[in-house]
């Protein structure tokens, strides 16, 4: 059951949501199905010697709302 990151595009509404096989997702806000999946990027590791691969070029601008570097 994977975890996925949407924003609607009827109210603009970012938020997660669980997905259970071929199950339809809508808006918890709005009810609407016009979603775009968003890509999404792991969690900082808990410790400072733990590091996960960077997806993204830290020469360019964050790569979204929950991008490492913010």
């Amino acid at each position: 059951m994977p975890l996925y990151e949407y924003e609607c595009r009827d109210c603009d509404n970012h938020f997660e949501a669980l997905v259970f096989g071929s199950e339809t997702v809508e808006c918890p806000d709005c009810h609407g199905e016009k979603l775009d999946r968003l890509m999404s990027v792991p969690a900082k590791p808990k410790s400072e010697t733990a590091s996960l691969p960077i997806g993204c070029n830290p020469n360019l601008p964050p790569c979204g709302p929950s991008c490492c570097r913010m």
